[in-house]
């Protein structure tokens, strides 16, 4: 659990609660006579962390090598003397203009060949060395400077790694360092073009030099592809490890670092670039992301203003499982977003909601986005907890009720789940390089298995594919084509029930199929082959027999085994299949079918279940239970009791808490 000193430096005592409060602020937008003014209306609202400084480049080094400190040093202590701790950011998601002009080889390049230039942010090539050489540089500064102050309690490395398709560069350092990548990983070219099937289409190479980036006039070979977006990935990690040395080397040994990753974003994996930090933290815009996201029309309208009950509930425990049991949530949204298409103003109750959501789910603090809305340049349109004009917007005062709800609820810790679900980023790039059928998304399927779940009014922890399965009676894998037999093995020596979905087991490392097919090492679990694959056109649906207003759609897969098949589709396919506790669905299907399977499942598991409505959600945390309405009316909460916050007859955008029976 993130904790404060004992008592804060101006002598406030640091009152024990589920988790901190914090928000986003940029001194360097407004006048420095307002800072004292906007840092005792934080502790106002109970506010304890403030974060700054990672969009600040250019106003600490304006041109090279020329510091100016002053601003930065009285910002902090402005803080400090209120009695707010910092989260200190590294700027390096914005190379000033001086860097660029001096050095445009920094400049990431689209898959066009084209750089793409200054004026936004994250302009910036992970293989860039000139780029690292600056960024260790100015780490360095900040470390020497602030790294032992006594208000800074944490660490944010850069910001939002791979936003805004930066993950994956084409420039010439991507290319160099990618031909030392491979060098590593095959030893020999030989080696390379046996593991791709280069003999395919002539594509075999000589040396390691002659590996070109993954562009050509048609589609390039999957292992390609898989190859240099695990390359991608390894950069970010290593661009990150660096900064993290720095920070630890010149900080305060009881410090934390951070880095605030996104909602729907797989473009690295995650769980490498965690070893190096402490907590993970996320930013969390549920409207933007219903409306950018793979929702039907029906669901972006029925929760414009609220956002989909599931969404912000799965990164939680996504990030979470990320951060090995510790998160926190660097940007929650407080009102009106302005990048998505469109942008919803939230229901009025919704930002306090999503706020103590975070919190259920295990979040040792919600961090709002931002303090102050910024009249001027790109996120002018995006709301904070005050107004351009320095008013309160309607999200201040959420905020305050939530400081008050925090201080009269009893503190508890985030328990193991009984439910585990296990989700690999890797998983998410071959169904973007490889998805057969149009839309074959890993994540979506994930997440789909999840929302099931939690209808059911199951807690879950989401977890990556090497992590310890110990005490969790229920295991499902949504999409795991990568695995090996270490998985299986810890799976195999298991009690837990096992769900296993469609593609499972269907890639070896290099993307190659499996000389005994899918689901590969899996088959030591369940006896199966998956011999051929239907990719069903979008729109069409298959009912199944048992329920004809369940259906199959996106992807069938045929198989051979002698085990009985548990449902079939009405034309005779059959798709679910099991021996005593381990399952495979050989579908995509409906949401009401994946609910009744995971209900069958938790019955086999000896898990108790308790279906909610649609706009219900339950979440479990230590001794207590939250209830959250997401829905447009008033919902009676299936706790029976009464809550210690809230009322049994949950209103609109509210939420109600009960202290779990034993």
């Amino acid at each position: 659990m993130l904790r404060m000193p004992d008592h804060c430096h101006d002598g406030r005592q640091n009152v024990m609660t589920l988790a901190q409060l914090g928000v986003c602020y940029y001194p360097e937008h407004w006048p420095t006579e307002r800072w004292a003014e906007d840092a005792s209306a934080m502790v106002a609202h109970g506010i304890e962390i403030v974060r700054i400084g990672e969009f600040a480049w250019s106003r600490l080094e304006p041109t090279s090598g020329n510091w100016h400190w002053e601003w930065l040093d009285q910002a902090v202590e402005t803080l400090a003397a209120a009695g707010l701790y910092i989260v200190m950011g590294t700027p390096t998601a914005c190379p000033p203009n001086w860097l660029v002009r001096t050095h445009p080889e920094i400049l990431p390049v689209g898959p066009d060949g084209q750089p793409r230039g200054f004026g936004s942010r994250r302009h910036y090539s992970f293989s860039s060395e000139v780029y690292r050489e600056h960024s260790r540089r100015v780490t360095k500064a900040m470390a020497e400077r602030y790294g032992h102050h006594p208000a800074i309690v944490g660490w944010q490395l850069d910001n939002e790694y791979g936003c805004h398709d930066t993950t994956v560069c084409y420039s010439d350092a991507s290319l160099q360092a990618f031909h030392h990548w491979l060098q590593l990983r095959y030893k020999t070219v030989d080696a390379l073009n046996q593991a791709w099937g280069n003999v395919f289409w002539s594509q075999e190479y000589a040396n390691f030099r002659d590996v070109g980036l993954p562009v050509a006039v048609t589609e390039t070979n999957p292992a390609h592809r898989m190859a240099f977006r695990r390359f991608s990935s390894d950069q970010v990690r290593a661009f990150s490890d660096e900064q993290a040395h720095i920070l630890r080397q010149y900080s305060k040994p009881n410090i934390w670092l951070t880095h605030n990753f996104m909602g729907n974003f797989v473009d690295f994996d995650h769980y490498p670039v965690m070893e190096a930090l402490d907590v993970a933290s996320w930013d969390s815009y549920p409207l933007g992301f219903l409306d950018q996201g793979w929702f039907s029309d029906s669901i972006k309208s029925r929760y414009r203003r609220t956002g989909h009950p599931d969404w912000a509930a799965f990164h939680h425990d996504l990030y979470r499982g990320v951060g090995n049991g510790r998160f926190g949530v660097m940007e929650q949204q407080p009102g009106s977003v302005n990048w998505a298409a469109n942008n919803a103003e939230p229901l009025p109750g919704m930002v306090q909601l999503w706020s103590m959501e975070a919190i259920a789910h295990g979040a040792e603090f919600v961090s709002w986005f931002r303090w102050r809305q910024a009249p001027f340049a790109q996120e002018q349109m995006h709301a904070g907890l005050l107004r351009p004009d320095a008013k309160p917007a309607r999200a201040s005062e959420e905020a305050i009720l939530l400081h008050g709800d925090l201080q009269q609820l009893p503190e508890t810790s985030t328990r193991q789940a009984s439910v585990a679900l296990l989700f690999d980023y890797e998983a998410c790039w071959l169904t973007d390089i490889q998805p057969h059928r149009a839309g074959y998304d890993a994540l979506q399927v994930a997440f789909e298995f999840y929302s099931a779940a939690r209808a059911l009014g199951l807690s879950i922890d989401i977890l990556p594919t090497n992590a310890s399965l110990d005490g969790y009676q229920l295991l499902i894998l949504p999409c795991i084509p990568f695995t090996d037999s270490s998985l299986v093995k810890r799976i195999a020596a298991s009690t837990a029930h096992v769900l296993i979905g469609p593609r499972a087991g269907s890639k070896d490392v290099d993307v190659t199929i499996p000389e005994n097919l899918a689901p590969g090492p899996f088959q030591s679990l369940i006896d199966l082959t998956v011999v051929s694959v239907d990719g069903i056109r979008p729109g069409e649906r298959i009912s199944l027999k048992h329920d004809n207003d369940q259906f199959a759609y996106r992807w069938i897969e045929h198989v051979d085994t002698a085990l009985p098949a548990q449902w079939e589709t009405t034309d005779g396919r059959s798709i679910l299949f099991g021996n005593d506790r381990i399952s495979y669905l050989a579908a995509s299907v409906d949401e009401q079918a994946l609910r009744e399977l995971i209900a069958a499942q938790c019955v086999g598991a000896g898990i108790p279940t308790s279906p909610v409505p649609d706009d219900l959600r339950v979440r479990e945390r230590g001794d207590l239970l939250f209830v959250f309405n997401y829905g447009s009316t008033a919902q009676r909460s299936p706790i029976p009791g009464t809550p210690l916050r809230g009322e049994a007859l949950i209103p609109p955008a509210s939420y109600a808490v009960y202290r779990k029976h034993p």
